[in-house]
């Protein structure tokens, strides 16, 4: 056990976002570690810089704010413990200490663009699987051997890992505080990056304020019911803030532009990979611009053709010269092709079905126009970032907590936040050209290969 006052004794940190923010002196000093000073060098949003230029925020300065957040909910569920001690848990310091803890080094796993690489492309071990967390917070990294030193590193990894997956059994809310639908990182990074991006939302800080932990089944949850009647001020500002989660979605994380550069990225470290140039490993100490220079290098080894492909993908990133939309194939009128798609051209697994279907593209654009043009199909995961709404409320009348998504029978926009969410996946054809003509022959060839789905992007009319 260390010093009791490492842990008791606070400093203040000041945040664009939240002001004075208090960190213990044991979190100063993990801070102070390789692992987490990496993260200053990732962006939060990867790519959407190029579309959004004040959007540079990095990981860092997010897990400290995620931090402040975690602390917020803890806040809250003591002083409701202390209004009703029998039904209501109250979150311990000891405990405090390890949420606190988990919710700085939670974002400790991201590789750069790892929401292109791992989510959208499907490249590798998602950054929130055990076997990232064991990596990255095992006995072989500094982060690691200091939290052993504190006699957190087992809690701090079960409350990190997916719940059933980490071994050591933890509390539910523990996990609930940083890792639900409605927790510290969400409400810090949707104010982050509204902050950043210039795009205007607005979160009410009093949503945190109506946290609470069941004593019965240890979940953290919000409270619906008062005097047995419906909290609809509470129920509208939990609405307001997953329309704001969407509306990010829609509007960055999903912008087309963004999907463009990363897909520049996401294909150089397929290629990488799978020449066997490097390893997943290799990606995991990176920040943003030590991963593009270890692209690179890699392309030096590469064979020709591989290595010059692999570093005009970098080189056009640096450059920002993104390719430009030919067709576009939405869910919403592709539902019934969606599934045969990610099957055919999603990951590793679809390398080859992607690769000829853009070089059969190219030689027939090649044959019809006399232009060599580069074709780049973007096939995203299924589900890609879907998160249905599972922060667990009180309803009234409910004898029971329930996740919030099974109440969205009485709560339509739940409902049509659920489908909205669905409808961002696309399908895109990219192609390396800014000439609207050819653009549009890109798009009329390109489409006639995907004969089973309905191509709705008019291409050459704006890229």
């Amino acid at each position: 056990m260390p010093p009791v006052e490492n842990h008791k004794r606070f400093s203040v940190v000041r945040d664009p976002v939240h002001g004075d923010v208090y960190l213990t002196h044991e979190e100063l000093g993990l801070l102070d570690t390789r692992e987490m000073q990496r993260l200053r060098g990732i962006k939060q949003l990867g790519s959407a810089d190029l579309v959004y230029p004040g959007a540079r925020h990095s990981r860092f300065e997010h897990s400290i704010g995620t931090v402040h957040l975690s602390q917020a909910i803890i806040d809250a569920t003591s002083r409701a413990a202390a209004d009703n001690p029998r039904e209501q848990l109250k979150v311990g310091p000891e405990e405090a200490r390890v949420i606190r803890i988990a919710a700085l080094v939670h974002d400790i796993t991201h590789i750069p663009y790892g929401h292109h690489v791992e989510d959208q492309a499907g490249l590798m071990h998602r950054h929130d699987s055990p076997y990232r967390f064991e990596r990255m917070l095992g006995a072989q990294t500094e982060i690691g051997q200091k939290l052993a030193a504190l006699g957190l590193a087992r809690d701090v990894l079960a409350v990190l890992s997916p719940a059933g997956q980490g071994g050591e059994r933890v509390p539910a809310y523990w996990r609930q505080i940083n890792s639900d639908t409605i927790c510290s990182d969400i409400l810090d990074y949707l104010q982050r990056d509204a902050y950043f991006t210039g795009l205007k939302i607005g979160i009410d800080p009093r949503l945190v304020s109506h946290f609470k932990v069941d004593r019965a089944s240890g979940n953290l949850f919000i409270d619906l019911a008062k005097h047995n009647l419906l909290r609809e001020d509470i129920l509208s500002e939990i609405v307001r803030m997953l329309e704001a989660r969407y509306y990010f979605s829609e509007r960055v994380y999903y912008h087309h532009a963004k999907v463009a550069a990363g897909a520049l990225l996401a294909r150089a470290v397929e290629l990488c990979l799978r020449e066997k140039l490097l390893a997943e490993d290799d990606f995991y100490m990176t920040t943003d611009d030590s991963l593009l220079d270890l692209l690179e290098r890699a392309g030096d080894r590469a064979r020709p053709a591989t290595g010059r492909r692999i570093r005009s993908l970098v080189q056009r990133y640096r450059d920002r010269r993104l390719p430009k939309r030919a067709c576009v194939f939405p869910r919403q009128q592709n539902e019934g092709a969606q599934a045969e798609l990610v099957s055919k051209y999603f990951a590793l697994e679809g390398h080859a079905a992607r690769t000829a279907v853009e070089e059969r593209v190219q030689d027939l654009v090649r044959f019809a126009t006399g232009r060599d043009i580069e074709i780049m199909v973007v096939c995203p995961a299924r589900r890609m970032q879907l998160k249905e709404a599972a922060t667990h409320v009180r309803w009234p009348g409910d004898d029971e907590l329930r996740p919030l998504s099974e109440h969205s029978a009485k709560v339509p926009r739940l409902a049509d936040l659920e489908r909205s969410y669905r409808d961002l996946w696309k399908f895109y054809v990219f192609a390396a050209t800014d000439e609207p003509e050819l653009l549009a022959k890109v798009g009329e060839i390109a489409a006639g290969e995907f004969p089973q789905a309905r191509n709705l992007y008019t291409a050459g009319r704006g890229g």
